[in-house]
Parts: structure tokens; C-alpha cells; sequence
């Protein structure tokens, strides 16, 4: 029996065990995506493949997809006890896994005593995974890249050198694609070192027992917190850009005692280009979601999973039919996230923020560099967060998926790429008694002398970000080319030598009335250059003086009253 105290004790011991694994994996990487974006998972899991813990630094695009790999995929067709040490297994299939190619997760069995005990797991985003590049513009998943299906990448420690062979031969930066999978094999190890070196010291056969005190009193508190909400269903339905047409994701969320269970029967169809998203991607973000909401304090593991049941209509866009393409499912699959916030406004209305960005605005460039050497990278950006009811939105932040923005300097290391400027969008965030989080601004150059191919994965370009509680609509967002042309936002196109493109992404939606905020922030945030004195005029019914740049308290008043505020 494990006393209460000596479980907490363990519990940290778990988490700092993983988070040295992340950070192993971070410090051995080849990449930018990895070491500074942090697209990335890490994790331990017991026997059976449930997730205990997972650390810090990571995606639930990645760590939800990656706990249900485990457990449904890994451990049925791979029992423990069937591995030996310094096997590991590799695989990228997006309907068991992340949802597309180029994440690849890896899961390495721990062994102790001789006998299997657990098991370490990571998954990352790979720079480049073959096929037509990332993006949205294929019609079938074998477009997309190289299908690695679930087998081993090392056995018993020795290298499975015909699967590095065809990794090496399908993608375009082979020696960054190949560093960044040693360096994932590297964090497990880490983390796998780590746990023995726990085991002897705390005298224990396996992590069974721990396993289970931890995911069941996971399990019970988010129950606890599910019951504070009244029996019933809570429906939203919101619409996004898609590819050529706009799609809808509808959502119902059934609360019955300790249970949830999310539908989004009345969604879209699937569609023929690759912005489909599998079961596994939707259930990730829609448990992280529920979870931030309504228990934020616990742990993220395989017991919080168990009383939230999803589901979605087979071949629709969140539960593709294979072969659908897939590359760009975070387009659709980040938005599951605002529904279910709205949804849940009116019970629950200091726990949930406004729509935001939702969608990574990913940036993937390709071509020759200029010593004539094939390069492909890839940047993620992020637009504004919706607003609380207590404070403003995030400005450039991600929301559901807590990927970092790369810093320029990186980017301009990395890429042949010149970056001539990145600033926060003036006007973007939506007005409400709380002020949407800000888009930001970039434009961008290839100076290698020669074309490039830019594939383009952004949305909110025709459908922006709506407020809540009275707020109103952050800006949308749009691509455009210094000759004056329009990239489609989820194609891709040749970015010419001496051609610039700008991306001005879009704004998080207010929260609350416009009128009812305080001046003095309105004010304030003019000062800053976040809003133009037209802006807190119109939006705000606010009147600043240019000349002084202070209220006109009288004028203020009176416009207020005309608009009856």
C-alpha cells in the first residue's frame, strides 16, 4: 500500500522524469519546429499503455493523440511482453496517431527485472515528411508524404537501417528529419533511465499501483467537477473558412451526473483536400478543452479521459473516412475548441473566453538555397485569443494548442528567408468590455535568388473570430503579395525573387458590452498604438484628443448617451 505522502512524492518524481525527457529530446534536435516551437509531446505510460503523466512542454494535438495511440494501438498489437530491450516502435499513421504524416510518434518499452513495466512515448513534427509539402491542396492521403505503419525502429538496440534508408530517400532534409528521430529515441531513453533509477530507490516491482491511485483520483475529480454542472445539453454551432467553400462544426455536449458526452453530429461532410480530421485529433482537443474549462488543476492523463465520451459521424470533417487527405487537419481540428466553449457561456460564463484565431497560421517554404542544396521549413504564428470576462485576450497566441512562435532570428538562421517585419495588428482584436487578444504582422522574403514554393495553411480568413456576451468580432485575416496579389490561404503558390508576402493574422473576438469599457483602458490602449483614436471612437463611443492623447470626458459622455451606454 502507497501512503498519500509517498504517492505525492512519486507523483513529482513522474514529472520532472518526463519533463528531463523533453528536454533531451529538445536539446538533441535538429530543428526549429522542435526546440523552439515546442511541437512536441513526451510521456510515461504504464503496462497497459495509459498515460500517467506527461510533460510540460507539448501540444494535446500531440499528447492526447499520442495517449490513445498507446493504449489502442501500440499495446494491442505489440504486447509489452512480446519486446525485448532497446526495441523501439515508430509509426505516423494519422488515423492512430496524430491525425497526419508528419508527426512521428515513437514509444519505447522499459524494462526491469526482466520484465516489461512501462513505457515511454514522444511524438514531433517532422520538418518533412515527402509528398506534395504540407499543406492543404491534396485530393488523397498518398499525395501527403511517406506512411510509416506501426514497427519497430530499433531492435534490441541496433538500428532498423532499411526503414532509416527509405525515410532518408522520401524526404528533402533527410539529415534534419533522421536527427530529430534520433533525438526523440534519445528522450526516452532518458526518460527510461530515470524511472529505473525511481524503481530501485523506492523498492518497487513496477508502476501498477502508482498508476492506478493516480488515473483513478484523476478521474474522480474531474467527475466531481462534472457534476457541478447541471443535467442537460448544451449546443453551438460555428462556421470557418474551409477550403473553397465555408464549413460548419456543430456541437452537442450531453452533461448526465459524472459524464460527458460531445456530439458533432450536423457537421460537415469530409471534403477532397487535405483539411480533413481524424477521430483520434477531434477527441484530443475536445477532452483538453473540456478539461481546461472545468477541473484546469488536473492532471492530463488517461483518467481524465474515461468519463468523456466523443463522438463525431463517420466521413464527416472530424471523423474522416481513409484515404482523406489530411496535412492541414489542425485548420479544422483547433476549432472544436470554440463550440464547446460557447456552449457551455451560459452556465459557465467566467470559465470560457470568446472565439480566437483557434488555427496555427503555418508557414512552409521550400526550393533550393543558395548554394543549390534542397531546403524545406516550416514556421507556426499565431493570431489573437478571445477575451475573458476579467481581462483581454492574448495577442500572437496560440489557443487550443500552446505551440510557441519562433523568434525571427531563428527563422533567418534556419531558412533563406528575410523577415522585414512582425508587429502586433493595430485594430485586430475585438471590442467588448474586454478587448480580443491582437493578430499580428509579417512580411516576408526569399533571398536566394531563385523562387520558392510557399504553402499557405490559414483560416479565419473570410469567417473571424465572434465575440461573446455582447462583444464583437475580431478582424480577419488575409495573405497578400507586394504585386498586389491574393495567395489562396490554403493552397500553395511560387513566392518569386524580389517578391514580398504579407500575412496580417486575425484578431480574437471582445468579450462583453464595447461601451462598458473603462475609458481609461480604451485610453491606454491607444497610447500603445493596439487601437487607432478612429477605433475607440467608433468601436468604443470613446473620444480621445489627438493633440493631448487624453479622454474628452465631456465628449465621452455625451457619445455614450447617444449610443445609449
Amino acid at each position: 500500500m502507497i501512503d498519500p505522502i509517498t504517492l505525492e512524492v512519486i507523483w513529482s518524481r513522474l514529472i520532472s522524469i518526463v519533463d528531463e525527457q523533453a528536454a533531451a529530446l529538445i536539446h538533441s534536435s535538429f530543428t526549429t519546429v522542435v526546440r523552439e516551437a515546442g511541437d512536441l509531446s513526451a510521456g510515461v505510460f504504464d503496462r497497459e499503455g495509459n498515460m500517467i503523466a506527461q510533460s510540460v512542454t507539448g501540444t494535446p494535438g500531440h499528447i492526447n493523440t499520442m495517449a490513445n495511440c498507446v493504449r489502442r494501438y501500440v499495446v494491442p498489437n505489440h504486447p509489452i511482453d512480446s519486446l525485448k530491450p532497446g526495441d523501439t516502435l515508430i509509426t505516423n499513421d494519422p488515423w492512430e496517431a496524430s491525425g497526419h504524416l508528419f508527426d512521428l510518434t515513437i514509444v519505447s518499452p522499459v524494462f526491469y527485472r526482466g520484465r516489461g513495466v512501462a513505457w515511454f512515448a514522444s511524438t514531433c513534427h517532422a520538418v518533412d515528411i515527402g509528398g506534395a509539402t504540407m499543406g492543404g491542396d491534396a485530393r488523397s492521403l498518398y499525395e501527403e508524404g511517406l506512411a510509416i505503419p506501426l514497427m519497430k525502429l530499433f531492435k534490441a538496440g541496433e538500428p532498423n537501417h532499411e526503414l532509416f534508408d527509405i525515410i532518408r530517400a522520401n524526404v528533402r532534409v533527410p539529415d534534419q528529419v533522421i536527427g530529430d528521430i534520433y533525438a526523440q529515441e534519445v528522450g526516452n531513453q532518458v526518460g527510461a533511465r530515470k524511472l529505473l533509477e525511481m524503481l530501485d530507490e523506492y523498492d518497487l516491482p513496477d508502476i501498477e499501483a502508482v498508476s492506478a491511485l493516480i488515473l483513478d483520483r484523476t478521474e474522480a475529480a474531474l467527475r466531481e467537477a462534472i457534476r457541478a454542472l447541471p443535467d442537460g445539453v448544451y449546443r453551438n454551432t460555428i462556421s470557418i473558412d474551409g477550403f473553397d467553400a465555408p464549413l460548419t462544426i456543430a456541437c452537442a455536449i450531453e452533461v448526465a451526473d459524472d459524464s460527458l458526452r460531445v456530439d458533432y453530429a450536423g457537421s460537415s461532410p469530409q471534403v477532397d483536400r487535405g483539411i480533413n480530421v481524424v477521430l483520434n485529433y477531434t477527441h484530443a482537443y475536445t477532452t483538453y478543452t473540456l478539461m481546461a474549462v472545468l477541473a484546469p488543476g488536473i492532471p492530463n492523463n488517461e483518467g481524465a479521459f474515461r468519463p468523456i465520451d466523443v463522438r463525431a459521424p463517420d466521413g464527416s470533417i472530424l471523423n474522416c473516412r481513409r484515404p482523406a487527405p489530411v496535412s492541414a487537419r489542425h485548420l479544422i481540428g483547433h476549432f472544436v475548441s470554440q463550440p464547446l466553449l460557447t456552449a457551455l457561456a451560459d452556465v459557465l460564463p467566467e470559465r470560457v473566453i470568446a472565439n480566437g484565431s483557434a488555427g496555427l497560421w503555418n508557414t512552409m517554404m521550400d526550393g533550393m538555397n543558395e548554394n543549390g542544396e534542397e531546403f524545406a521549413y516550416i514556421f507556426f504564428s499565431a493570431g489573437g485569443m478571445g477575451a475573458a470576462h476579467d481581462r483581454d485576450g492574448l495577442s500572437a497566441t496560440a489557443f487550443p494548442s500552446g505551440i510557441m512562435g519562433v523568434p525571427v532570428e531563428a527563422i533567418e538562421t534556419a531558412a533563406p528567408l528575410l523577415m522585414h517585419r512582425r508587429e502586433l495588428r493595430p485594430d485586430s482584436g475585438g471590442p467588448g468590455r474586454y478587448r480580443g487578444g491582437m493578430g499580428q504582422v509579417m512580411e516576408l522574403e526569399i533571398i536566394t535568388g531563385a523562387p520558392a514554393n510557399h504553402s499557405c495553411m490559414y483560416d479565419r480568413t473570410g469567417n473571424p473570430a465572434q465575440g461573446l456576451l455582447g462583444g464583437k468580432p475580431g478582424a480577419s485575416g488575409q495573405a497578400r503579395l507586394s504585386d498586389g496579389g491574393r495567395p489562396h490561404p490554403k493552397s500553395h503558390y511560387v513566392l518569386q525573387p524580389g517578391q514580398r508576402v504579407v500575412l496580417s493574422l486575425p484578431g480574437g473576438g471582445g468579450y462583453g458590452e464595447p461601451r462598458e469599457r473603462d475609458p481609461q483602458r480604451v485610453l491606454a490602449d491607444a497610447r500603445q498604438g493596439y487601437i487607432s483614436l478612429e477605433a475607440a471612437e467608433k468601436d468604443y463611443a470613446v473620444v480621445i484628443d489627438a493633440a493631448t492623447m487624453r479622454v474628452d470626458e465631456a465628449a465621452t459622455a455625451a457619445l455614450r448617451k447617444e449610443r445609449g451606454g
